[in-house]
């Protein structure tokens, strides 16, 4: 109570602030969503993206040692899958020798210690863009989820310390789970994207893989019928709570500066991990601000992220998360 209580007295200079300070941000908070290609020294720069490669194997190699030394402790893959590898059915997905697999044994060879989350989804395999096969105009689920199982399991005989599925079919927590322990994985674990809204911000992610819905009358022309209604607030909670009696040992909430009432609402829900993935079009927002002199990129960027750790992020899955460490190393 005024003039008893002020306010001011803990904001008085930096040290007291810090000293105080509820929050705190560290390069072990971020996982870094990398994306790989076919080839040898190649690395391209995906336009929507600026800072943000697609690179082949061996160059992802050595920005892994870099990431690393910063203190990044995980990293989320994605492959551009070429063409002529792609169909309706995944198969390509859990090839032992398939561009995954071998950038899994890759990174862990190089840094055994770096956590490895690769992506658990059909959509960069498939003809028509989406993340399950598709029977008479519809996404089908119970047969996604086997090819979920497959690719699954080639990916933890490949090395990786975790699967994320991030397909939002019914159901796949719990078969992944059983197939992982059924194949002796009992050590691999489950990041799910439990709470992954059908989001206008994934557009410069699909330019990356290449992995937008196709257009064509005969198939859905978004992936609104698996991905949540951004409306939906409880349904959140609801998935959030199944995947994790399914086996879940992380839950995810897609996308997230939009999302951070989502964000502490699972967080009180759950008893596991939350990661929180700042995606590919908030990225994009504030590089194009900076660019044009209408933000402070370096501060904008580290406001959102303490946001999305206040929120109750366990860990941030960010595309900010070499630049954040390097300011954080500072």
């Amino acid at each position: 109570m005024f003039p008893l209580h002020r306010g001011r007295r803990l904001r008085t200079n930096e040290s007291i602030r810090s000293l105080v300070r509820e929050t705190s941000l560290s390069p072990a908070d971020f996982m870094f969503p990398m994306f790989v290609a076919e080839g040898e020294s190649v690395q391209v720069e995906i336009a929507s993206m600026p800072g943000i490669f697609r690179r082949s194997i061996d160059l992802t190699v050595i920005e892994i040692r870099e990431l690393f030394d910063l203190g990044i402790r995980a990293v989320n893959i994605y492959v551009k899958v070429s063409e002529n590898l792609k169909d309706n059915t995944g198969l390509e997905a859990w090839n032992p020798n398939g561009l995954m697999q071998n950038a899994i044994r890759a990174i862990k060879t190089a840094c055994p210690e770096m956590i490895v989350m690769p992506d658990v989804a059909l959509d960069p395999y498939s003809i028509y863009g989406h993340d399950g096969i598709i029977a008479n105009g519809d996404i089908e689920n119970d047969s996604t989820v086997d090819a979920l199982v497959k690719m699954a399991v080639s990916h933890a005989q490949a090395g990786a310390d975790f699967v994320a599925p991030s397909d939002m079919m019914d159901g796949r927590v719990l078969r992944l789970r059983e197939g992982l322990d059924a194949a002796g994985f009992h050590n691999v674990g489950i990041m799910s994207y439990s709470a992954k809204y059908a989001s206008a911000f994934y557009g410069p992610f699909r330019d990356a893989l290449d992995s937008a819905p196709v257009d064509a009358t005969e198939i859905p022309k978004d992936k609104k019928t698996y991905q949540m209604d951004y409306a939906n607030r409880i349904e959140a909670i609801k998935e959030a709570l199944w995947d994790v009696e399914e086996g879940a040992d992380m839950v995810m909430v897609k996308p997230g500066i939009a999302y951070l009432d989502i964000v502490r609402e699972v967080k009180n829900a759950v008893n596991v991990p939350v990661t929180v993935y700042h995606v590919s079009g908030e990225y994009a927002m504030i590089k194009a601000a900076a660019e044009r002199g209408w933000l402070d990129h370096d501060k904008i960027m580290m406001e959102q992220l303490m946001c999305i750790k206040r929120a109750g992020a366990s860990l941030i899955s960010t595309y900010f998360a070499k630049e954040a460490a390097v300011l954080l190393n500072k």
